[in-house]
């Protein structure tokens, strides 16, 4: 089921905003902060919905910090209607915009082409990083032409990673994703498992090249 973040301090209209995504079949979630909604987005929503004013802080901050780690669609409702405001919320790189009051229809109509254009391009099945060659289709890895076994959860973890080239991955989506949600704050699983990985991918571990550490945020693969 698609995902939407839903990010109002107007409490009526984030339910009501939830009720009409609900009976079309999309999963919401609601927020009323900027920050609780950049928390939020780690578990990786398929869109966000977004008001600027928000009591924490701009939504335009908000957008900005998404887009420092994620290309989730994002549409923005403000009551905002200058010409000024919408180019600022476009540029931290929200990809629609949409002013306040609005029908519903309208929003649900925009919510369909964000996610339509959200859609990515089939990922290459074989992937190289130096010597390691991972084939996504056949789930295998080799170095320099030789096997390499993985356990199943190393495999899972890699996937993800090699899925989202030169992105930052959260470590709570990684855990998530990878271990199930009540696993979010065991950081010292994604440590020692990157550990293992990087003992059999990296031609140095101790300096990875391509299973890089983002301090205090995740990881990220880069071919």
């Amino acid at each position: 089921m698609t995902r939407v973040l839903v990010v109002d301090d107007d409490p009526a209209l984030a339910r009501a905003l939830a009720i009409n995504l609900r009976a079309r079949h999309y999963d919401p979630q609601t927020v009323g902060t900027g920050r609780a909604a950049l928390s939020a987005a780690q578990h990786a929503p398929d869109l966000v919905i977004l008001d600027l004013g928000l009591p924490d802080m701009d939504g335009v901050e908000v957008v900005r910090g998404l887009r420092g780690w994620s290309s989730v669609p994002i549409i923005v409702l403000s009551a905002r209607d200058s010409q000024s405001a919408k180019v600022d919320a476009l540029d931290a790189g929200a990809d629609d915009y949409l002013t306040k009051p609005f029908g519903m229809d309208e929003l649900l109509a925009r919510v369909r082409a964000a996610l339509r254009r959200s859609v990515p391009e089939p990922a290459d099945p074989v992937v190289q990083a130096g010597p390691v060659t991972i084939d996504l289709v056949a789930h295998t890895v080799t170095r320099d032409d030789a096997p390499v076994r993985l356990t199943p959860t190393e495999w899972h973890l890699l996937e993800l990673l090699v899925r989202n080239p030169d992105r930052l991955v959260p470590g709570a989506r990684l855990l998530s994703e990878v271990w199930g949600p009540g696993y979010q704050e065991q950081t010292n699983y994604l440590r020692v498992y990157m550990a293992q990985l990087r003992r059999k991918l990296e031609v140095e571990p101790a300096r990875p090249r391509h299973l890089v550490t983002e301090p205090g945020l995740g990881y990220r693969f880069v071919p």
